[in-house]
């Protein structure tokens, strides 16, 4: 499971290992925040080679993992678990040092507590959206939109449904079905252009409502058709976002107005909001 964690509101991209039951971080972005180096990569380098020479296990036996850089694309990445990443530390001088232990604690006792308590995974996501200055109301939609996301791409792996190009193929069918438009134009129509800009956290009320009844369409037409595999799947996407498209295009003629917007619910004013919340 990929993430990206914070240190005093700076990126550290990290890697969850399921079966080893740890983290794993980028050690260039942990550079970067110990040391605020203009050039962390060129640190680490020289860094690395001073280690190497001392014989340190963490130079030698150090691992890398694809992780996504700044321009979207994912990269082989020299990373580091908790406890290499402590002895790391004491080869860096910076005043940073003992806050950044106390902060790799507490990442990995949080992760351990959500693997007993999925609810408190739940309930930091709800943090994050609320600290980034959502509304309770549409947290509660987000949230609900990804637990439909999951049992479809669930539903998917068990018949036979590849990760990856044929993920994004399916999630494309459905939401040109549902609203018209693919993600990748959807993102375009609302000036998003980082590869890193996720479209549902961009999403009005409405649309996410939209997103949702898609989703969940199409995994009901899956289950009762018992589609298998890459084709008989995107049947289903096809036929389930038409659901959505069909109850969209009757609120629309309804309500007088388009579902799709360029808007970010984020940057709606107050009235529009409850205006929202009440459609």
């Amino acid at each position: 499971m990929s993430n990206m964690k914070l240190f005093e509101g700076k990126k550290v991209r990290s890697q969850w290992n399921e079966q080893e039951k740890k983290w794993y971080f980028s050690i260039v972005d942990v550079i970067a925040v110990l040391t605020e180096s203009p050039n962390p990569r060129k640190y680490w380098s020289v860094l690395k080679t001073r280690l190497k020479q001392e014989g340190s296990q963490l130079a030698t036996n150090c691992s890398q993992l694809k992780m996504q850089s700044a321009d979207g694309k994912s990269y082989l990445t020299d990373v580091a678990d908790t406890g290499q990443l402590l002895r790391l530390v004491q080869s860096v001088p910076s005043p940073k040092a003992e806050p950044f232990k106390l902060w790799l604690a507490q990442v990995g006792s949080e992760r351990l507590d959500e693997i007993e308590n999925p609810e408190l995974a739940s309930q930091r996501i709800r943090d994050i959206y609320k600290a980034k200055g959502y509304s309770d109301e549409w947290i509660e939609k987000r949230m609900r939109g990804i637990a439909v996301r999951d049992e479809l791409t669930d539903e998917w792996q068990k018949r036979g449904v590849k990760k990856g190009t044929e993920y994004s193929i399916l999630t494309a069918e459905i939401s040109k079905a549902t609203f018209g438009i693919i993600p990748s134009n959807y993102k375009k129509l609302k000036g998003l252009t980082k590869p890193t800009d996720n479209l549902r956290d961009h999403m009005t009320d409405l649309e996410l409502i939209f997103t949702m009844l898609g989703e969940a369409s199409t995994t009901e037409i899956a289950r009762n058709k018992n589609a298998q595999g890459f084709i008989e799947n995107r049947k289903a996407a096809i036929t389930g976002g038409r659901v959505a498209g069909k109850a969209r295009q009757d609120l629309e003629k309804k309500s007088g107005k388009k579902i799709v917007s360029k808007e970010n619910f984020k940057q709606l004013s107050e009235k529009e909001k409850r205006r929202e919340l009440k459609s």
